[in-house]
């Protein structure tokens, strides 16, 4: 699963220069005049995912005058006190519709999701505070934002999305290289996507 993650990966990070490349083109009115363009490109961190120490880096490529195209790829590599995981890797592209345009106002998603996953002993309960849950998910949502501009190089965005996961999973005593205990598989519904974003533009 690992190796197709970085298939995965590889293929949309490539795509990004091509897709960039697409966008750069001035847009000019009947009489010849150049429109003023929105920016094409920006980075960004969720700040909520910062909150729970994973790394975690987007970009966003303008398609065209109502299209954009988000990527953000999430990495927690860490083992806390008391064998505590929340270790994953997530990619999550996602389609924007943007109803004024690009980068500015409001937007309805479609996003994808692909993770591997290693977490236990969360504190917060349920089944992962008792055991350790290792495997991977895949699934579709869609999502609706906001992106509030701040300044010419800076803005915020917050989204929120509902879909759908399949989870395939080994199940572990929690306690440090505990037994094998099971392994199966869960279909999930419910919020597969949240974030409050500071993003830098960079053209």
């Amino acid at each position: 699963m690992i190796k197709r993650l970085k298939l995965i990966l590889f293929i949309l990070l490539f795509s990004i220069p091509y897709l960039y490349s697409q966008s750069s083109g001035s847009i000019y009115d009947p009489e010849g005049r150049k429109v003023p363009t929105t920016p094409r490109f920006g980075i960004k961190t969720n700040l909520l995912y910062d909150a729970t120490t994973s790394f975690n880096l987007g970009v966003e490529v303008k398609l065209n005058r109502k299209l954009t195209l988000d990527f953000p790829v999430n990495y927690n590599p860490w083992t806390f006190s008391e064998n505590r995981k929340l270790k994953h890797l997530l990619v999550q592209p996602e389609l924007r519709y943007w109803l004024c345009e690009p980068f500015y106002g409001h937007f309805l998603g479609a996003h994808a999701h692909y993770a591997y996953y290693n977490v236990g002993r969360l504190p917060f309960g349920g089944p992962m505070r008792d055991h350790r849950y290792e495997g991977w998910l895949a699934g579709v949502g869609g999502s609706y934002g906001y992106h509030w501009l701040l300044s010419k190089r800076w803005s915020i965005e917050a989204t929120i999305g509902v879909g759908y996961a399949y989870l395939r999973y080994e199940k572990y005593e929690c306690r440090t290289c505990g037994d094998y205990l099971a392994k199966n598989h869960k279909h999930y519904f419910g919020v597969t996507k949240a974030g409050v974003s500071l993003i830098y533009v960079i053209k």
